[in-house]
């Protein structure tokens, strides 16, 4: 009997997500000025007016809306690591679907009342066992080059850190207007093309991911610049939460060599973002989980990047990356079990990975660094003409090092 495909069921759903999180976003603002869920400007945020956050609720309503017309009760995983025994398993929608609402819910009491971070990290955790006891967990990978990787007993903290490392990866990324929604839609379409060639027509985790990326995108609406509303912690913490999940049941737990690195370059603007402000404030003593101002988005903003143009930059890296994950995936270079490989395809997809090198190259290091040093230095001669230049070199040395300086351009 032909397996059902589910080609149709991922539009529909898309499309549902999108217009419940649209109608109902204007709603969630609405609540949020009510309860006193309110985001003030800050010396570590880009917005310049007090703006209504808990948008994560409507993004929270059409996950559960699309879910209960489009999603199985259960979505029964094919086992992994060529046919090892312990790597199959069955995911229960609903309970997945319950730790989604319970990190919302979380997220929405730290938008409106500020609860300490073991608070939002113990909630965090929580929605993260509720996903594991729901059956998405993480029993093995398969690395390229080293092949399979069994967690055995390990399995469910694994999991668990994966989990709340993508909650929190959102989360830190959530700073200028439309970046967080418009980076999670993508990344949401991403997941469900990757998925659907994985597992097939049929693929239940490429539906969760199609209603994740419609739900972002009906948020987004109300979301681009100038922000009528935020997701706030709710949002942000529940589409981490998601796509942590999708990534776990659409393409970790699969035989797959490149399994591992999909989510990786798909999700790799947030980790490398998070990954450098974690990185600094470990540098000069401050907790990781302390609020700063080092962001991709706040270093762009300091160097004359307006809104817009910051979040099209990070659109189109992020675009750029889910394309080579895609491509990774399409493009006929191996059997992908890692055992031959067409010549030709090779030389293809080793120039995608090579262009893609380079943009992010050109787009962390020459525009945040390069431009940034000229304009800093233009601003420090205007200010002072008489200062000495290896003076003004080591100011600027030591302003690109700590973050620490006035936007310089508009």
């Amino acid at each position: 009997m032909a397996t059902p495909s589910r080609y149709g069921d991922a539009v529909l759903a898309f499309v549902v997500a999108t217009a419940v999180a649209a109608i109902l976003t204007p709603l969630a603002a609405r609540l949020a000025r009510r309860v006193g869920a309110i985001s003030y400007p800050s010396a570590r945020g880009l917005s310049d007016r007090a703006t209504p956050e808990l948008g994560g609720l409507a993004i929270l309503a059409a996950v559960v809306v699309a879910a209960w017309l489009w999603m199985p009760t259960s979505i029964a995983l094919s086992p992994t690591l060529h046919g090892h025994p312990g790597s199959a398993g069955t995911v229960h929608t609903w309970v997945v679907i319950a730790g989604a609402a319970l990190i919302a819910l979380v997220g929405a009491i730290d938008d409106a009342r500020d609860l300490h971070w073991i608070l939002k990290l113990a909630g965090q955790v929580g929605a993260a066992v509720v996903a594991v006891k729901g059956g998405a967990v993480i029993t093995d990978v398969t690395i390229p080059f080293a092949g399979g990787l069994q967690f055995t007993d390990a399995a469910g903290p694994v999991t668990v850190v994966w989990l709340v490392a993508l909650m929190n990866i959102v989360n830190f990324s959530d700073g200028v207007d439309g970046l967080a929604g418009g980076v999670c839609t993508i990344d949401g379409v991403a997941f469900a093309v990757i998925a659907f060639n994985l597992q097939g027509p049929a693929s239940a985790a490429a539906v969760l991911a199609a209603i994740t990326a419609g739900g972002s995108l009906g948020f987004l609406f109300h979301n681009f610049y100038p922000a009528k509303v935020f997701m706030g912690d709710t949002g942000a913490n529940l589409l981490g939460y998601l796509l942590g999940v999708v990534a776990v049941i659409g393409s970790i737990k699969t035989s797959a060599t490149l399994a591992l690195a999909v989510p990786l370059l798909i999700l790799a603007v947030p980790f490398l973002d998070t990954g450098f402000v974690v990185a600094k404030r470990l540098k000069y003593g401050h907790a990781p989980w302390s609020a700063d101002a080092n962001h991709f988005h706040h270093r762009m903003a300091r160097i004359g990047f307006s809104p817009r143009k910051t979040v099209a930059y990070l659109y189109a890296w992020t675009l750029m990356l889910a394309g080579v994950a895609i491509a990774l995936r399409f493009v006929p270079y191996s059997d992908h079990d890692g055992h031959h490989y067409n010549l030709g395809w090779s030389v293809v997809m080793g120039v995608i990975l090579a262009l893609a090198l380079a943009a992010s190259v050109y787009l962390v290091y020459v525009l945040e660094i390069f431009k940034f040093r000229g304009l800093r230095s233009i601003q420090l001669r205007r200010l002072d003409p008489e200062t000495p230049e290896h003076e003004i070199d080591e100011a600027v040395q030591r302003d690109v090092e700590t973050g620490e300086f006035e936007q310089v351009g508009n």
